[in-house]
């Protein structure tokens, strides 16, 4: 069993920042692929980030040169730094990761943490 925990989320003015954080636990060999996604109200589940085992991100336009993505593999943790947030941020981001266990490998999705942008 594997647990993608998030945390950070909140309410954030325009122009805020927040930090979102989340921790994979339990049956884990490595975790290749992590990143975020978002859900807005009505609205299909969009990319955000994303980083690869070695550290190559990719990153949707719209949060291009405001979000930064990084993990540190030692605590199986990824992170997405938001910064001059705009209300058509607000959204529940959702943490992806593909993690092998022995010879299988499987896509594992956490909870969903609120992100709310507004004045």
């Amino acid at each position: 069993q594997v647990q993608l925990v998030e945390s950070g989320g909140g309410l954030v003015q325009p122009g805020g920042s927040l930090r979102l954080s989340c921790a994979a636990s339990g049956s884990i060999s490595t975790i290749n692929a992590m990143g975020w996604y978002r859900q807005a109200p009505g609205k299909q589940r969009e990319l955000a980030a994303t980083i690869t085992s070695g550290g190559s991100t990719n990153y949707a336009d719209s949060v291009k040169g405001r979000f930064t993505i990084s993990r540190d593999n030692a605590k199986n943790t990824v992170y997405l730094q938001m910064n001059s947030l705009k209300p058509e941020d607000t959204a529940v981001y959702y943490c992806n990761a593909a993690i092998r266990y022995y010879f299988r490998t499987q896509d594992y999705w956490g909870q969903g943490t609120q992100v709310t942008v507004s004045s």
